[in-house]
């Protein structure tokens, strides 16, 4: 016999190949588009570009990038995904500077997700530098 509990059940990201749409919202799939940079192959060249794969690796659940691309002043130790939790859509509502020109820049955004199966979002500026050469996540500022 089993016994129920009220807590939610742990669940697999979705599964995204090579060939799926890429969740960061851009006409690509994600092996041409934000795979690339998860996989190494390839570095985000603007701090969009990078925001846009660090929300991408949210969705694929690929804590591996998130640590990799965070600036070592502020990185966690780990990242735990909520199992009930699906990120659906990324808007990009504002970029500052972050070009191949730059050494700073912040991207706006509103990440919209589910949280057990409820809509939801999370609206923030964050703020992106170079470190050793690569774009990395340096600092959050929420909006609301």
């Amino acid at each position: 016999m089993s016994r129920r509990t009220s807590r939610p059940r742990a669940t697999a990201a979705p599964r995204i190949t090579p060939a799926s749409p890429c969740p960061c919202g851009l006409p690509a799939a994600y092996g041409e588009c934000c795979g690339r940079y998860h996989s190494g192959s390839a570095a985000a060249p603007t701090c969009e570009a990078l925001m846009r794969s660090r929300y991408a690796a949210f969705a694929v659940q690929d804590a591996r990038y998130l640590l990799r691309t965070w600036h070592p002043e502020t990185r966690p130790p780990g990242v735990d995904f909520d199992p009930a939790m699906r990120w659906v859509r990324l808007e990009i509502l504002d970029t500052t500077e972050g070009s191949a020109f730059h050494s700073t820049g912040t991207v706006t955004f509103r990440a919209h997700y589910t949280d057990d199966g409820r809509p939801d979002s999370l609206h923030e500026k964050s703020r992106f530098v170079r470190h050793e050469g690569a774009w990395v996540y340096a600092t959050p500022v929420f909006v609301d």
